[in-house]
């Protein structure tokens, strides 16, 4: 009987030894993630949520070996200022700014500082905003990450492509960082690229108001003068490279207003019937995967300043024929198969 007690009694300490070992190094290998985006929208939340697929296909889940703080901050660079403030000495392993705003306000409170690792995402101009130098080298401070748009040329090529006799765009934009970026960069590619020759691009700004979708609905209110006063000059419109042209209200507002296509800046522009009739975007999902890498990456230890910082890899096409026909635009079939599924009929 006392030799069976001891038995059950040893058998129980082995047991809750060999619990105690794992819970002990299950605790060893928890990691710390802030996730901060600039706004409960495209392009952030495909970036982020294909993020985290990636991380959960590496092994890294949330609940399990993985603790997530997360925030969204309407587009309010002062509250993600606040965010940082409050939440960077909370050690954790790894910060994800999603968005041009709050990775302005991440340079604001921790550039340079090694203990705080950054991988932003989305975000237009990270070479203007000031947290790399560019996309060849290894970071210079404690930021990495993966930029937000298809380049530029690319879109107006795509312009041209599809309009051959188009001559002038109309691009109405917010008054944010990624917008001005984004501005120079048209005019840049207007004077470099042979194949834009003829092309010309009448520019408007409207105000930056805040918050998630009353902010684009009050910007697209504010834009409809310019597109009113635009649509006798121009051939076309470009939705802008900022929050105002990824959100519904403006691609909706123009189509009801112009008598000119619109050309999107992202997907959903297309698919969820937002008023664009055809887009060249960049792939959120492929960005998020592309981050994942990162973050696999320091948290397994390497140095930031050894993860270069990368466009994203893939672009998609879409089109709403529906649109295309209205304004008398022909969609070559190769570009229809290349579109695949991304086709409103």
């Amino acid at each position: 009987m006392k030799k069976t007690s001891l038995l059950q009694l040893t058998a129980l300490f082995i047991i809750l030894f060999i619990l105690s070992v794992a819970a002990a190094e299950s605790y060893a290998q928890a990691y710390k993630l802030l996730v901060v985006d600039s706004q409960q929208s495209y392009p952030y939340v495909g970036t982020r949520d294909s993020m985290f697929r990636r991380l959960a296909s590496f092994g890294f889940v949330e609940g399990k070996n993985l603790t997530v703080r997360r925030y969204s901050v309407g587009n309010d660079a002062r509250k993600a200022e606040e965010i940082f403030r409050r939440e960077l000495p909370n050690n954790y392993d790894a910060i994800f700014s999603n968005g041009t705003v709050v990775t302005v306000a991440a340079k604001k409170v921790a550039l340079g500082r090694k203990e705080y690792r950054f991988v932003f995402a989305a975000v237009t101009d990270p070479v203007d905003v000031g947290v790399i130098k560019d996309f060849t080298n290894p970071p210079f401070a404690n930021f990495t990450g993966v930029c937000y748009p298809a380049p530029v040329a690319s879109r107006l090529k795509f312009i041209r492509d599809l309009m051959p006799q188009a001559k002038t765009i109309g691009l109405i934009y917010a008054d944010m960082p990624q917008s001005h970026s984004y501005r120079k960069w048209v005019e840049s590619a207007l004077q470099e690229e042979p194949q834009l020759q003829g092309l010309q691009v009448i520019f408007r700004m409207v105000p930056l108001i805040t918050g998630d979708i009353e902010g684009q609905i009050k910007m697209s209110e504010l834009a409809k003068k310019h597109v009113l006063e635009l649509n006798p000059l121009v051939d076309v419109f470009l939705s802008p490279n900022d929050q105002m042209g990824a959100g519904k209200p403006f691609p909706q507002m123009v189509y009801r207003t112009a008598t000119k296509p619109l050309v999107g800046v992202g997907l959903a522009e297309i698919m969820e019937e937002g008023g664009a009739t055809m887009s060249l975007y960049p792939s959120d999902s492929s960005a998020g995967r592309q981050c994942a890498v990162m973050l696999k990456k320091i948290f397994e230890g390497e140095d930031i300043n050894k993860i270069i910082p990368e466009w994203p890899k893939e672009n998609g096409i879409a089109f709403d024929l529906r649109k295309a026909r209205k304004f008398g635009i022909k969609i070559p079939i190769q570009m229809m198969e290349m579109a695949g599924d991304n086709i409103v009929k």
